[in-house]
């Protein structure tokens, strides 16, 4: 008889053991569901943005806004979008004045100036060297970036550094002695210390 109980004990914990494993199993399906979910979510979100279409009308939209736009630069760090926007309102309707601020809210010193109607902007361009502050503005009509094309600039020399040669294997014994170099001069005469 106790061998029998023993076998009735084990099947039973082993059907328990079986039961938690089915439970935690579907605990696991129902939660691999909710994220296959919720990035199908993220990607639908993503996808409308990495839209071919959509990004070919927001570029379009962009350059229609930077045609109506100027560039504002040295503009004293004291002014105030007001005060830009009064001194271009003799060229048309200001729509926005943006002026840029550094991540600590100090401005950087220019500004860009939006206007409703494109033909604005050649007016603004005649207020170039114009002074606000008792600064001269710098106007131009602004430029339209796109995405990934960077100007490419080539490194300046710095006069302090040595220049960069190719690089040599250094060799496998000091032909003059550790730590000495040989000098430009010719000896004159014999010197055992050299």
């Amino acid at each position: 008889m106790e061998g029998e109980d023993i076998d009735m004990a084990a099947a039973e914990s082993t059907e328990a053991d079986l039961d938690d494993m089915k439970r935690r199993l579907k605990e696991m399906e129902e939660e691999a569901a909710a994220l296959r979910e919720m990035q199908a979510k993220v990607e639908k979100e993503m996808g409308s943005v990495q839209d071919p279409a959509a990004a070919a009308t927001s570029q379009a939209n962009r350059e229609e806004v930077d045609s109506r736009s100027v560039f504002v630069g040295n503009v004293d760090y004291s002014c105030t979008p007001e005060e830009v926007q009064q001194h271009f309102q003799s060229c048309g309707t200001v729509n926005r004045v943006t002026i840029r601020t550094d991540k600590y809210g100090q401005p950087k010193g220019y500004a860009y100036v939006e206007f409703l109607e494109a033909e604005a902007v050649q007016e603004a361009l005649v207020l170039n060297e114009s002074e606000l502050h008792g600064r001269q503005l710098k106007v131009t009509a602004k430029r339209t970036n796109i995405p990934g094309m960077k100007q490419y600039r080539p490194r300046r020399s710095n006069p302090f550094m040595r220049p960069r040669g190719p690089f040599m294997a250094p060799y496998f014994f000091a032909p003059y002695g550790y730590g000495k170099v040989p000098r430009l001069r010719m000896a004159t005469r014999y010197s055992p210390y050299y």
